[in-house]
């Protein structure tokens, strides 16, 4: 499944999907080359479900082109899908059969050979080798995922879509899942991941957009969106009292390129934290007034996310 990196195995141009007078998707381009993990991101209503349904062939577009491994989605609607793979975020298998009785009803769907051997190392992959017998309704919610995205990667499809995988698992769950979606990039597959954790995104992908109110709104590597943020820096702080509402008498503090207010929290991105801290203390001192909290840390995608959104991904 080796394919160049130059390689476009998803093209979206111009996607427009309206339900009746309300436009869910408006104008959205982006494209995901061959190996690589993209992640597509918003808020609730952004669109990405409504560009997901579209992709899979699940609705028709107004307007706009999609083609998935070279076949347009509208033209050639079983070519498109059958180089498709894709995990739901809810699993619906029947809960009475066993993991390899579904792995086995899947993998003749898809015209895939299924020998003792390969159901073996298919189970190895996802550590679940003792579980061929259970039955699904008895596995736990991480161990349904992993079968849930075994049976999506079963035909070795040229792109693999996922749509928030991993929402509800345990934190270690939620890492069995990351090792399995890095092992099949690392054998030359492609992803296109949408998540509600940032540190998922920031770990996971090598490019993504995001998306807002039906937008494309930004789009990059983690590393380049959070450079465009302004800073490499957060400092955070609070002060006792009611002085934490007003953000323009920290603007001017050296190094600081944008400040927001969050919570009762002042959030300012900052170059150079060495010069901007001891300023900030002045600062607070000529006010006469009193720091609650202090804190600095690197920024991060979630930054990027709240800068551009005015809100966190996991809002509802």
């Amino acid at each position: 499944m080796q394919q160049s990196s130059n390689t476009i195995v998803l093209q979206v141009e111009a996607l427009h999907v309206r339900y009746g007078s309300f436009q869910a998707v408006d104008n959205v381009s982006f494209d995901v080359r061959a190996g690589e993990i993209f992640g597509l991101l918003g808020p609730n209503g952004a669109g990405k479900t409504s560009t997901l349904s579209a992709i899979e062939g699940l609705l028709r577009p107004q307007s706009g082109n999609i083609t998935v491994a070279g076949f347009n989605v509208k033209e050639k609607p079983m070519h498109a899908r059958a180089n498709l793979g894709v995990q739901l975020q809810a699993t619906n298998f029947q809960p009475e059969l066993t993991v390899a009785e579904i792995l086995q009803l899947y993998a003749g769907i898809h015209g895939v050979p299924l020998t003792k051997e390969k159901l073996r190392a298919l189970l190895a992959d996802i550590k679940l080798e003792d579980a061929a017998k259970k039955r699904f309704g008895e596995l736990s919610g991480g161990q349904q995922q992993r079968v849930s995205l075994v049976i999506a990667m079963i035909h070795n499809p040229r792109l693999l879509l996922l749509d928030e995988p991993t929402t509800g698992l345990d934190p270690q769950s939620r890492r069995q899942l990351w090792d399995i979606i890095r092992a099949f990039q690392h054998n030359g597959g492609t992803v296109l991941l949408t998540t509600h954790y940032m540190d998922e995104a920031e770990r996971l992908c090598d490019r993504l957009v995001i998306v807002d109110h039906g937008q494309v709104i930004a789009e990059g590597t983690p590393a380049d969106l959070i450079e465009r943020l302004g800073g490499h820096h957060v400092v955070e702080f609070a002060l006792l009292g009611n002085g934490n509402g007003d953000t323009s008498a920290w603007q001017s503090l050296p190094s600081v390129d944008s400040v927001r207010s969050e919570d009762g929290i002042i959030c300012l991105n900052v170059r150079e934290p060495h010069r901007t801290i001891p300023a900030l203390l002045e600062r607070v001192d000529q006010q006469s007034a009193q720091l609650q909290r202090l804190n600095t840390r690197q920024a991060s995608l979630e930054d990027v996310f709240v800068n551009l959104t005015g809100r966190h991904l996991r809002d509802e």
